[in-house]
């Protein structure tokens, strides 16, 4: 019987004989997973895959692995838990397009605006297992050094939210401090719309949108829903404008020493949670813990079709022109890879 098929057959009594089994044994090997977002498997995508990935890693290895948690940002910003990772202080990871850039920049591609037209596409092209998926983590493992368990969208296609008025056209964003995450460009996105990008992490957002250091912010719905960010900002107006991953990553010396039977575990069980919280990002979206539940206390509009269009027209351009400009050739080819693969998924 192969390894999968005994995962398959005895995960579930595994669990059985640990809830009557006297005191545990010591581990033979430790994971760390270190995220931003809640713990809650309902609250988050990340939250969702590790807790997944705990259940069905311990219960599979009879014990042998333990998975430890630390949502919420307990290890530190991303971009310092990545690091962590690449230094072997931690095991593993799940993160932002954010914290992935400073430490492999051609995650920028992603940020042409309006590149995906639905969540459907931009499943299948944000995928480790698709062929660009592939193209594009194969390059991220060779230059970082980390194994990519799991590519995933960060949450759904993201929207616009400030404190001053309904975002319906390009002219509305002028004036607008709108925060963004730490790349490059994110804020050439949102100058090029009229509005002054600034760049902020992750633990500043609340506090900087409750003080006024912006006037506003972007995020997918469910990061929107959980940050409470319809407790300091009155508008959101749902552009659906760019899609960025998040990406699941384990230090690969880490990795290269887990046996054969443990490796196996890891990726069958890191392939299923990604799925599972795929799937959770879009139950949020459309239930009570998500749009609905903004739209309780958020004045919600939604950007046509016509307006999108001038949107695209002013900001593609600009994004264009920044990846030609610091990714160079290897992130024209990227791009061009990518869009490829939308093209593609499209048909």
């Amino acid at each position: 019987m192969t390894v999968m098929k005994k995962l398959t057959t005895t995960a579930a009594a595994a669990l059985v004989a640990a809830s009557f089994a006297g005191p545990a044994l010591a581990a033979e090997v430790t994971i760390r997973v270190g995220h931003l977002n809640p713990a809650d498997p309902f609250e988050s995508h990340s939250g969702a895959m590790t807790a997944i990935f705990k259940s069905l890693v311990e219960s599979a290895s009879g014990g042998d692995i333990e998975v430890k948690l630390y949502p919420n940002g307990q290890l530190g910003k991303d971009n310092e838990v990545i690091q962590q990772v690449r230094d072997g202080i931690v095991e593993s990871t799940i993160s932002s397009a954010g914290g992935i850039a400073q430490h492999y920049p051609l995650v920028g591609v992603f940020d042409i605006p309006f590149a995906f037209p639905n969540i459907a596409v931009a499943s299948r092209v944000i995928d480790q297992r698709s062929d660009f998926g592939k193209k594009f983590t194969g390059d991220l493992e060779a230059k970082t050094g980390l194994k990519v368990l799991g590519m995933i969208d960060s949450g759904g296609f993201f929207a616009f939210s400030n404190s001053e008025h309904p975002i319906e056209t390009v002219e509305d964003m002028k004036g607008l401090k709108i925060r963004t995450m730490t790349l490059p460009t994110h804020k050439a996105m949102v100058d090029s719309l009229g509005a002054q990008a600034t760049p902020l992490p992750w633990a500043e957002v609340y506090t900087s949108l409750q003080t006024g250091v912006a006037h506003g912010q972007m995020n997918p719905i469910p990061i929107i829903a959980f940050a409470k960010f319809d407790e300091v900002q009155k508008y959101l107006s749902i552009t659906n404008h760019v899609i960025t991953p998040y990406i699941w990553t384990m230090n690969e010396d880490f990795f290269n020493s887990l046996s054969p039977e443990h490796q196996e575990i890891v990726m069958w069980a890191s392939e299923v949670a990604t799925e599972a919280g795929r799937g959770v990002s879009r139950v949020i979206e459309a239930s009570e813990r998500g749009l609905p539940k903004l739209a309780q206390k958020m004045e919600v509009n939604v950007v046509t079709p016509a307006e999108q269009k001038k949107f695209a027209a002013a900001a593609q351009p600009a994004v264009r022109k920044l990846i030609e400009e610091n990714l160079g050739a290897e992130g024209v080819d990227m791009l061009n890879a990518m869009m490829e693969a939308i093209d593609k998924a499209s048909m």
